[in-house]
């Protein structure tokens, strides 16, 4: 796959021109047929690409043969063609060829459909043909892109650019509103089909955390070097009332494993001992009898996480539910997910199922947050964090799952100063309140917030103390809008005008 680096903008070209008449172009093969077509016979073309030699054009053709065969050649015109036509070609004889065009249809289209392909729409396709040509002294490439997604898959599209692209070269590009087309970089976007294949099978994979740190800290013959590993990993897991302390609680969000690649890119090794990720692969490398068993490295346990899981432990996972569809893993909170007898006493076999699955659900919040992170249709980015943090709540240790949202207008849209709307979700259950989930909003230092309590005596209890949140909220300084309590589970699917969040008032 060829990663496009550029993010210049690639006008569509202007209204086609007939380069030649439409059964009148003459083409000399570079090199014999050798037996692909015999005099009188045709098959379809396709212009993959065209160079000016001296007073004619060198095209090189993709022969679509009768039996579904497919060759190409190199072939010299007194003409010019246009990248990506469509051609008829019949054999004259050896050495020489005729080419008619096909239906307007089937060449490639000079505009973009902004009715089936909106603006903001992510687009991939494949470089099928290019030319490069002199405009203004300067080199323009003229490329002819065949979608492989939306509704116009499989359609073609003609459109000028000022860098190369090779045939065969696979990109993905935002549509703009001035009939442009973006390039989005690989390095810094997944392709989405491999995204959504990723993303679904990491969440049939994927197992509670605290199904593995309670199994850890109540087996009593642990071997001596998975003992280390597994305090190392225990000790990382915060009181409920210190993440009270807003520094404490960036720390915990900090080091939840979801930032372990960034930090790896970024050369910031200083982190790793305090990262949950790294100390989860540190835990799997340790288990004894496993290829490459012994004290690894972060970066390499990453590495090595495939050779670290056996298959019987790849097959175990798998009973732990069937793959769900991707919305479902894109879903917040996720659902706890806990082995079947994960509470009995866990042996070795046990505790890398459970680590496995605890990988597997850290690499789900990560996937899902690429996933929900797009540009909407109107040129609003959206950024989301989704993470996840175990806590102490006395002798349980219960999860804490966090998403955060940046909504950032595009800079068509943006006035006179930008506006940035955040957005938070809360979701956790602590004995004796029950299951929570929180949302709230920030815009322009003004703060909206809803909560949802499933027990009916939370919800009251909650209620009765929105009025001592709201002073509290005021006292940090921030402008208070909607503070409410529901009984219930917020409604998943398109969301209502007011989503909000809970905020820590000294954070």
């Amino acid at each position: 796959m060829t990663e496009i680096k550029s993010t210049q903008a690639i006008p569509a070209a202007g209204p086609a021109r007939p380069a030649v008449a439409p059964a009148d172009l003459a083409l000399k093969l570079l090199q014999p047929m050798q037996g692909l077509l015999a005099a009188g016979e045709s098959a379809e073309a396709e212009v993959i690409s065209i160079k000016e030699v001296l007073q004619s054009f060198q095209l090189t053709l993709r022969l679509t043969l009768t039996n579904g065969r497919q060759a190409t050649v190199e072939t010299t015109s007194p003409k010019a063609a246009t990248p990506g036509a469509a051609l008829l070609i019949t054999a004259v004889s050896d050495s020489r060829l005729m080419a008619t065009l096909q239906p307007g249809h089937r060449q490639p289209q000079s505009s973009i459909d902004l009715s089936q392909l909106p603006i903001g729409s992510v687009v991939q396709g494949k470089v099928t043909a290019s030319q490069q040509t002199q405009q203004d002294g300067k080199l323009l490439f003229k490329v002819v892109i065949t979608l492989l997604n939306s509704p116009l898959a499989g359609q073609k599209l003609n459109v000028e650019s000022a860098m190369p692209l090779a045939p065969g070269s696979l990109i993905t590009a935002r549509v703009q509103g001035d009939q442009s087309l973006a390039f989005v970089p690989l390095s810094g976007r997944l392709d989405q089909l491999v995204l959504g294949q990723q993303l679904t099978a990491q969440h049939g994979r994927q197992g509670s955390i605290e199904g593995l740190l309670s199994a850890l800290g109540s087996s009593s013959a642990l071997p001596d070097q998975l003992r280390g590993a597994a305090e190392r990993l225990l000790g990382l897991v915060p009181d409920m009332q210190q993440l009270g302390d807003a520094k404490t609680l960036a720390q915990a969000l900090a080091r939840s494993g979801v930032f372990l690649e960034s930090s790896l890119l970024r050369g910031e090794a200083s982190n790793l001992p305090t990262d949950m990720k790294a100390a989860l692969l540190r835990l799997i490398a340790q288990l004894p009898g496993l290829p490459g068993g012994g004290p690894l490295t972060a970066a390499q346990a990453g590495a090595n996480l495939g050779q670290a899981l056996p298959a019987f432990a790849r097959n175990a996972l798998g009973a732990l539910g069937q793959p769900n569809p991707r919305q479902l893993a894109q879903n917040f909170p996720l659902s706890s997910r806990l082995l079947p007898n994960a509470d009995e006493e866990a042996d070795l076999e046990i505790l890398l199922k459970l680590a496995a699955a605890a990988v597997s659900r850290l690499q789900t919040h990560q996937l899902s947050s690429l996933a929900q992170t797009q540009t909407n249709p109107d040129g609003t980015q959206v950024t989301t964090w989704q993470l996840e943090v175990p806590m102490r709540d006395q002798r349980d240790i219960v999860p804490l799952q966090v998403k955060f949202q940046r909504e950032e207008e595009s800079q068509q849209n943006r006035k006179d100063k930008p506006e940035t709307l955040w957005k938070v979700e809360l979701a956790f259950d602590v004995a004796p309140l029950g299951p929570l989930q929180v949302q709230a909003q920030l815009l322009q230092g003004s703060l909206s917030s809803q909560i949802w309590a499933e027990r009916s005596g939370t919800a009251e209890l909650i209620s009765a103390e929105l009025e001592h949140l709201r002073q509290r909220l005021v006292t940090a300084g921030l402008n208070v809008g909607e503070l409410a309590c529901r009984q219930g589970t917020p409604p998943q699917g398109p969301r209502t005008s007011l989503d909000q969040r809970f905020v820590d008032e000294t954070a």
